[in-house]
Formats: structure tokens, C-alpha cells, sequence
């Protein structure tokens, strides 16, 4: 399995595959699973319906590693449009982005200054920052925190395959923010992250209690737990009905067309539930980190190729 994700990883990584193998018949059927389709129209009309079933929605518009001024400067104003329709529509939604598509890149206070606009324009409702590699961890924790300073609003998203999380999550605790936590899903050295899924499922675990301990609560954590594991979800449960933390306490966040009955079951049992649903033609690395966090989606892929 280790082998197949590092596979997947390295072809989330390539620009030949990046530019052909969306023109591919099967792989696009085979992304549809993940993705309702490219445009911000798709993404909030399944926003829509996963309201029915009192699911929030986590909108992000796929795109990283923006070298362009104008081109950050263009992602942002998109942004900020999706917001106005969000608000307009009167949808339970929130948007999560990646810096260095604001331009992180480009210009660090570029980037402050197009993320500064979207958590403005985002009044009563969290603005999640992405984590992406790891040489960008620094930056954007200190990004996060200058914004957190002017608007308490303002999310981020966190590791668990990093061995640095456990001091990192240690830290936003004591800030009170707002922590989405996942497994992380980019190729990283074994110094950096802990290479066997049981390690990285163990983190998991150790760094979701610590979001829901008594410490956390009383600082005014939002813990977001972002994991399609049903084993995983179903132990951290036990934890919390053992150690008496209120249903409506915990937030779980899926993927757009992964475990969609566990979302469901979660929402009607009265946990949080929001699932992540991304848009947008940059799609391909996107869809190949998604099959590297669970390498069993690779047979879905296989069904596409013959049907």
C-alpha cells in the first residue's frame, strides 16, 4: 500500500500527467465521484443538497502554486464572489484555501493582503487555511496568526503525518483557534512524517483528543476532525462519550463522494457533519492525493477504465 500511495503522489506531482490525463475519458468519469463538476455553480448546488440533509459544506476552489501577481489577485476576486453568492443563497457554508494560490509565492504580504479581503468579506463565518508541504508550514502558521489577531474567524488546517503537529496543535490550543485536522496527503521524507498508517492513524488519534480536551474547550477550540476512517471515527467516539463531551460538540469533515452514508448517519445522530466539496479545472493533482489517502479508491478508478 505504501508503494501504490507513493506512486500516486509522485503523479500528483507530474506536469506531463497534470496536462494529458485530464483529457482522458475514464479518469474524468472517475474524478466525478470527488468532484460535482468545475464551475462554482456545481459546487454550491451540492451544497444545496447536502443542506437538506443538515450537512455544512467546506467550498474550496482547487489551484496551488500560483506565480503570477495578477493571477493571486484573480483567484481572490473569485473568492470573494463565491462568498457574496454563499451569502445570498443563505447556504451553512464556509471556504478553505490555499495560500500559496493567494499568491504565497509571489509575495508573502500579497498574499496576507488577499487573504486579509476573504476573511473580511467572511463576517460570522471561519475562512480555513489550508496546510500544504511541509517547507510551507512555517509560513503559513504565522500567516494564520497575524490573521487571527484582527479576525478571530480565521481556521487552519493541520497534519497528522508531521511529526511537528503534536508542538504545533499544543500551540493553537492556546490561541483558541479554530483546527481542522487530517492525515495530510503530499510526499514527504520519513524525517518529516511518519511513514506507516498505524503511525500516522495513532497521531491522529493522540492530536483529535487533545482538540477535545477539557484544556481545549474551556480556550474556545473549534475542532474539525477530518477523516474518512470509520474505524477512527468510532474509536475517537468512544473516547468522547467516555470522557462526557456533548454530541453537538464534535464536527466531523469528509470529502465530497466518500463515505456518504457515514455522513449522513453522523448528521442524523446529532454530531456536526461537513463534508468538503471542491470545483474547478485544476483537478488532476488534487484527485491523485485523494486516491493516495486511500488507496482502495484506486479500484474505483479501475471500474471507470472498463465501463
Amino acid at each position: 500500500m505504501n508503494l501504490l500511495r507513493n506512486l500516486l503522489l509522485k503523479a500528483s506531482e507530474s506536469p506531463w500527467l497534470r496536462e494529458r490525463a485530464p483529457r482522458l475519458g475514464f479518469v474524468r468519469r472517475a474524478s466525478d465521484r470527488f468532484l460535482p463538476g468545475e464551475s462554482a455553480d456545481a459546487a454550491l448546488a451540492a451544497a444545496r443538497r447536502l443542506a437538506e440533509n443538515g450537512i455544512t459544506t467546506l467550498v474550496t476552489h482547487l489551484g496551488e502554486n500560483v506565480r503570477d501577481r495578477a493571477e493571486a489577485e484573480s483567484v481572490t476576486v473569485g473568492y470573494l464572489d463565491l462568498l457574496e453568492r454563499i451569502r445570498a443563497a443563505g447556504l451553512p457554508a464556509e471556504i478553505s484555501v490555499k495560500l500559496t494560490q493567494l499568491g504565497l509565492d509571489v509575495d508573502r504580504e500579497l498574499c496576507f493582503a488577499n487573504l486579509s479581503k476573504l476573511i473580511e468579506r467572511s463576517t460570522g463565518k471561519t475562512v480555513w487555511i489550508d496546510m500544504e508541504q511541509s517547507q510551507y508550514v512555517d509560513a503559513t502558521l504565522e500567516l494564520h496568526r497575524r490573521a487571527r489577531k484582527e479576525h478571530p474567524n480565521t481556521g487552519i488546517c493541520v497534519q497528522a503525518y508531521l511529526h511537528r503537529t503534536e508542538k504545533d496543535v499544543e500551540s493553537l490550543i492556546s490561541l483558541g483557534a479554530a483546527v481542522r485536522l487530517v492525515k495530510g496527503a503530499y510526499s514527504e521524507p520519513p524525517e518529516i512524517a511518519f511513514s506507516k498508517k498505524a503511525d500516522v492513524d495513532e497521531n491522529f488519534f493522540r492530536l483529535a483528543k487533545m482538540l477535545l480536551s477539557p484544556d481545549a474547550r474551556r480556550a474556545g477550540v473549534r475542532a474539525v476532525i477530518a477523516t474518512h476512517d470509520r474505524k477512527l471515527i468510532a474509536r475517537i467516539l468512544e473516547w468522547a462519550a467516555a470522557e462526557g463531551i456533548a454530541k453537538g460538540e464534535i464536527e466531523f469533515a469528509m470529502l465530497y463522494g466518500i463515505q456518504r452514508a457515514e455522513q449522513l448517519r453522523l448528521a442524523r445522530e446529532g454530531y456536526r457533519s461537513v463534508v468538503l466539496v471542491s470545483y474547478g479545472s485544476y483537478w488532476f493533482p488534487w484527485f491523485m492525493r485523494r486516491l493516495a489517502e486511500r488507496p482502495a479508491n484506486v479500484l474505483f478508478l479501475i471500474r471507470n477504465l472498463f465501463s
